[in-house]
């Protein structure tokens, strides 16, 4: 009798398949259709949330995901962490390299997602933008270096074709769309057959264009209160980063600690990552 594998999820909106909603309002997401080509018996477990962080995803999602004992387990999570006010890359390390060994430690087949550069599908004023991609390099430096550390597999968005084109991408912006978690899946078959599970190729369906007026009536019913609830959070933290982002240039790294203001450094963990430490400092 062949075994049953284990496929546990754990992570942030990303992982639940928001931006891929049934006509039940149900999400689907990548994971949804990773799942549904594995050619093993399986027992699926997604245990993310939306607005999850790190911190939840060690504490909360990771227990139970231990009790599954799965063969194949997604970490996907830092966004959150990163858009909140008090972020701090130290802090998510911590909590993915405990989430990550426990996982590692049960034999686990680990996969990871570096984040995209929403700097290019949403419109932003540049200074903070430059906050922004600052931010979301750094959780893709911790990413990888936790790759690097206990061999698992990370998915590097920023290196898929094509990866920002608008069909790609839900109405908000900041997640994928249909085609864009079938896109994901399509990615992470591709690692899982390195592995030598038998995975059928995803099955990517034809994209059905949204409408600048449906756009439109999406930003208002949806957008607008989620910015507008979200703002008391994130306005203080963004004028105060800006702030600093402007006096960098005036006082030197070792004589203040502005630095502290983003977050402690990381190390580039690959030649991936280069690019992105250039872009960082000539932006």
């Amino acid at each position: 009798m062949e075994r049953v594998i284990s496929f546990a999820v754990l992570g942030d909106s990303a992982a639940s398949g928001v931006g891929d909603a049934d006509v039940n309002g149900v999400n689907r997401g990548w994971a949804y259709y990773l799942t549904q080509s594995i050619e093993h018996p399986i027992v699926y477990t997604n245990l993310s949330r939306p607005g999850a962080k790190s911190l939840e995803v060690l504490e909360v999602q990771l227990p139970q995901a231990l009790l599954c004992k799965p063969d194949i387990a997604a970490v996907i999570v830092g966004g959150n962490d990163a858009l909140r006010n008090g972020f701090n890359p130290s802090k998510l390390h911590e909590n993915l390299h405990q989430t990550i060994s426990k996982l590692r430690a049960l034999g686990s087949d680990v996969m990871l997602l570096q984040l995209h550069d929403p700097t290019k599908i949403v419109p932003l004023p540049g200074l903070l933008a430059r906050v922004l991609r600052r931010r979301i390099n750094a959780v893709n430096r911790v990413t990888q270096s936790l790759a690097n550390e206990f061999g698992a597999d990370v998915l590097q968005t920023r290196r898929i074709n094509n990866i920002y084109d608008r069909k790609v991408w839900h109405v908000d912006r900041m997640h994928p769309s249909k085609f864009g978690h079938q896109l994901l899946a399509k990615h992470f078959r591709d690692i899982l057959l390195q592995k030598d599970w038998n995975i059928a190729p995803i099955q990517i369906e034809p994209v059905q264009e949204v409408s600048k007026v449906q756009s439109i009536k999406w930003m208002l019913r949806n957008g607008t209160p989620w910015f507008l609830k979200r703002s008391v959070d994130l306005f203080p933290a963004a004028i105060l980063l800006m702030v600093a982002e402007m006096l960098r240039p005036l006082i030197k790294r070792g004589e203040s600690d502005l630095t502290n203001l983003y977050f402690a450094d990381f190390q580039p963990q690959s030649i991936a990552d280069l690019q992105e430490v250039y872009e960082e400092r000539v932006s």
